[in-house]
């Protein structure tokens, strides 16, 4: 699509890391005891598209969980989010929950999606400046794990919210997701506010489910992430030769805290090259390729508390599996 053809309220920035970046920290996480792989760069257009089919799988209940909660609270929602605010979403996949809140808010000054998969985030980008002409929308191709310059909408905003779904915040140790959360604050500046998704401790007949679907979508998700590594690093992984699993982990010491992991088994010993180094697997040796921490409510809000946040509004799906949270940035 050229430059004319594109919305008249969309403005694209692109800062996607440079493939250096994914080359570095492949080859960091092979050298790592136990080995592991970083979650972010699951989502290639392929993984984008493999993650939105887990999404409909039904095993797999947070989207619709938050769906259901986004379109019963969308009311209250805009209410906490105000009016006239930049309404900031990292990791913005498909956008189908931010659709819903954009239906309902209150003259935005505009909406700044930020996701690693350029074309994903580009196709959904176009599609939502075309729905909301009313609205300015300014996506960045970026990893929002990093610092990021955001550029400012055309109306000035009132305040910034930092919209995260989808329990991504689950993907981060508890150390890390509270230096995260202080991050995010920093986004949101003076008087800013956090919409977030945040998947709740549970039983694990729910859970593993989940990330184990009777389908093998989340393995083949799982496994693409290894043939992105072939393409993209001249790697000589065997996918055949390396099986999913997901597993529930609530042995971590700390009440209303487990977590689900995902790791790439190897069946048999091998030894595999990336970018012309070459890595030893036993049979049965695991990589590491995701945890997803399930919170407790009051774990959760300790949590942020520790991260300069206070939980202004609580609300859950109808099952009590999922939460939806805006947490206003407390002033220090």
């Amino acid at each position: 699509m050229s430059a004319a053809d594109e919305p008249a309220n969309l403005r694209f920035l692109d800062l996607h890391p440079e493939a250096g970046d994914f080359r570095a920290e492949v080859l960091e996480g092979l050298a790592d005891t136990p080995k592991r792989l970083p979650t972010k760069y699951f989502y290639d257009a392929r993984g984008s598209q493999l993650f939105d089919a887990i999404c409909a799988l039904p095993e797999y209940y947070p989207t619709r969980a938050e769906i259901e909660i986004t379109q019963r609270e969308a009311e209250a929602i805009a209410v906490d989010v105000g009016p006239d605010a930049l309404l900031v979403e990292y990791g913005s996949g498909s956008s189908l929950k931010t659709r819903i809140l954009l239906e309902h808010l209150r003259q935005p000054a505009g909406y700044l999606p930020i996701d690693i998969s350029k074309a994903h985030l580009l196709a959904t980008a176009r599609q939502l400046a075309r729905d909301f002409p009313a609205i300015e929308i300014l996506p960045v191709c970026a990893d929002y794990t990093q610092p990021i310059e955001l550029p400012a909408p055309s109306r000035p905003a009132r305040r910034r919210v930092v919209y995260f779904p989808g329990s991504t915040i689950g993907n981060f140790t508890p150390d890390r997701a509270e230096a995260f959360l202080r991050h995010i604050g920093q986004v949101a500046g003076p008087g800013g506010g956090l919409l977030i998704g945040v998947d709740l401790d549970k039983d694990r007949a729910i859970l593993e489910p989940a990330y184990d679907d009777a389908a093998g979508v989340t393995a083949a998700f799982n496994l693409n992430l290894l043939a992105r590594i072939n393409r993209e690093l001249g790697a000589d992984f065997d996918l055949a030769c390396f099986r999913h699993r997901a597993f529930y982990n609530d042995a971590l010491g700390q009440p209303g805290l487990g977590r689900i992991e995902m790791h790439l088994e190897s069946c048999r010993a091998q030894r595999v090259t990336v970018a012309g180094q070459g890595f030893d697997f036993d049979a049965g040796e695991c990589v590491l390729t995701e945890y997803s921490y399930k919170y407790g409510r009051e774990a959760f809000a300790a949590l942020a508390a520790r991260a300069g946040f206070a939980v202004r509004s609580f609300w859950t799906d109808a099952a009590g599996r999922f939460s939806v949270q805006m947490l206003e940035r407390v002033a220090r």
